[in-house]
């Protein structure tokens, strides 16, 4: 038999076919711990759901432990294939150094994603203001929070930008205030004015009775005078109010007559020059 076709096969039984295996045996536990991951991922969902949890951290407790048990089911393919993980975890460290260092910006989203679930100053669903953003929290992540804005945009913003700014939350309280105004002109009596916008304005569905609406004088002004007006609503109606006050006023105004607002200039006589 040919040396070389011994040393072959010596070189495929030794190397090649243990190798084979130990390939094919990863694939294998990669596969099979996956579908166990995200079988015990569902799981905790479901247990935390019953308990009836908020979405936001099930969805960060069921995240962080599909990312913890994915690092541990590598550290086991690892062991399978021969390669030692004591060597492996140093080598993770000075990675995860180096990593730290570079990407801090990354690591403070994340914390402060951690805080965002802890003292939970808004949630799924929750209609905000905040890093210059308004609409609605649609997701929350472990580093960025997804809002989707009233022209159905998708925002992503970083959590430590979210943490770090002021925090609108339009949903937290049940009953909202509609903070209106209206011009009249001079000529139109202001407590007629109040009388009529009021009497239009407490028609409107969904105005609460619970503070009362109200309309004041908030100024006189070059043009006439300024009513402002104040509706309450509960926050889920807070839209349709602010819309139909709106369409109240400009309605009142127009049934009424009232002249628009203009501002008068009293003519200042000019000095005539000396006459030679």
């Amino acid at each position: 038999m040919d040396i070389h076709m011994v040393n072959f096969e010596t070189l495929i039984n030794l190397y090649l076919v243990p190798f084979g295996l130990k390939v094919v045996a990863a694939i294998a536990i990669w596969i099979i711990g996956g579908m166990f991951i995200n079988t015990l991922a569902k799981l905790v969902r479901r247990v935390l759901t019953a308990r009836q949890l908020e979405k936001t951290l099930i969805n960060y407790a069921t995240s962080a432990i599909q990312v913890i048990l994915r690092i541990m089911l590598v550290m086991g393919i690892l062991e399978v294939c021969g390669i030692p993980t004591t060597s492996f975890a140093a080598m993770i460290g000075a990675v995860g150094v180096a990593l730290g260092v570079a990407w801090s910006g990354l690591l403070s989203n994340f914390a402060a994603g951690i805080f965002l679930v802890v003292l939970r100053p808004f949630k799924l669903g929750d209609y905000i203001t905040a890093a210059g953003q308004t609409g609605t929290v649609s997701d929350i992540g472990l580093v960025t929070t997804i809002i989707t804005t009233d022209n159905n945009l998708r925002v992503i913003v970083g959590n430590n930008k979210l943490f770090s700014d002021n925090i609108i939350n339009y949903n937290v309280n049940p009953t909202r205030r509609t903070d209106l105004r209206c011009q009249i002109a001079y000529g139109v009596d202001p407590q007629e004015a109040i009388a009529k916008l009021l009497t239009r304005i407490k028609a409107i569905p969904n105005v609460l009775e619970t503070p009362a609406p109200a309309v004041a004088i908030q100024e006189f002004n070059a043009t006439g005078t300024l009513l402002a007006l104040r509706v309450h609503a509960a926050t889920p109606n807070f839209g349709q109010v602010y819309n139909d006050v709106n369409g109240a006023i400009a309605e009142v105004c127009l049934n009424e007559g009232w002249p628009a607002p203009a501002t008068y200039q009293v003519a200042v006589p000019v000095a005539q020059p000396p006459q030679n």
